[in-house]
């Protein structure tokens, strides 16, 4: 018999403003902790050195994870020029360096080439799969001799904000799921001829979820284990904001929950479009509209 997991069985989401030198999963570990939850998981990785919006999902909130992971996040980052580094950040060796400096113009037409579709090649020190193993790991081990095939990636918007001195340039970029924002400093400083590396590197928003909005991480530890910290929890449908909603019937829910197709209002929605149903204001599933129908491929276990 599966050992039972101790907790309480919570769900929805809670915002992190995430901060430098922890990585995500402990991030996530002192949440599910604090706020004693059965269930655990986040919306999108982001490094140890980095800060900003870390959503987090409890309980039944986490079947909504992939579509915050899919939806369209910014990220406001500084770039070192002048310096690659192994790691393609600050925390990394350098590896090359150059005299070169270029100009803001300069940088403003280079930033051109990596908007819209473009192919990214993800760092070596990533968690990217090289024959089964991660390709930091292999990294670590000195093992560089490797190549990690590039992926595409939509890139909705990167302009420059900032140009603090010659050495450096803050960047803000706008992209969809699996962005490496090391692989586009790394990337720029070739462009420019100058080499570069991510110095500083922070999320300000996910799908729904905004970085000014999260709590810090001091704030969630002094509240842990209190009614006050579950009043910061946010529901899970606020995971689904990308999808539409139908209403469904009292049957229809009850069909849903069972996982099996049920009936939803009419809405303006099309014949194999992805929506989620609720009824009486909470989720009960997601899945494929068919003629009047919800055929669920998520159903979500809430207190009615």
């Amino acid at each position: 018999m599966a050992r039972k997991r101790k907790g309480r069985d919570i769900s929805g989401w809670l915002v992190v403003d995430k901060p430098a030198g922890l990585t995500s999963t402990a991030v996530v570990n002192k949440v599910r902790w604090a706020l004693e939850a059965k269930k655990a998981g986040h919306a999108g990785t982001l490094d140890p050195e980095a800060t900003g919006v870390l959503a987090i999902a409890l309980g039944e909130a986490t079947k909504t994870v992939p579509y915050i992971t899919d939806a369209l996040k910014a990220y406001t980052f500084t770039v070192r020029l002048g310096q690659a580094t192994n790691t393609d950040d600050a925390e990394g060796e350098t590896i090359a360096s150059s005299d070169a400096r270029p100009t803001d113009e300069e940088i403003k037409q280079a930033l051109g080439a990596f908007i819209g579709d473009i192919q990214q090649v993800p760092p070596k020190f990533s968690a990217v799969k090289i024959d089964g193993q991660r390709a930091y790991k292999l990294a670590r081990d000195g093992d560089d001799d490797f190549e990690i095939a590039a992926r595409p990636l939509w890139v909705e918007e990167l302009v420059l904000v900032d140009r603090p001195d010659p050495d450096h340039v803050v960047l803000e970029m706008t992209c969809g799921k699996g962005g490496y924002v090391r692989s586009i400093a790394r990337d720029l400083g070739a462009a420019l001829g100058c080499h570069g590396h991510v110095k500083e590197l922070r999320r300000i928003w996910s799908g729904p979820f905004d970085a000014a909005d999260g709590l810090k991480l001091d704030d969630i530890l002094r509240m842990e284990r209190t009614p006050e910290l579950d009043s910061y929890l946010r529901p899970l449908e606020q995971g689904l904001a990308d999808l539409p909603e139908l209403k469904c019937t009292p049957e229809g829910a009850v069909r849903l929950r069972n996982g099996n197709p049920g009936m939803v209002l009419a809405a303006t929605v099309e014949y194999g479009d992805e929506a989620w149903a609720s009824f009486e204001g909470k989720a009960v599933a997601v899945g494929i509209y068919k003629a009047g129908e919800l055929h669920p491929s998520r159903v979500f276990v809430q207190p009615e």
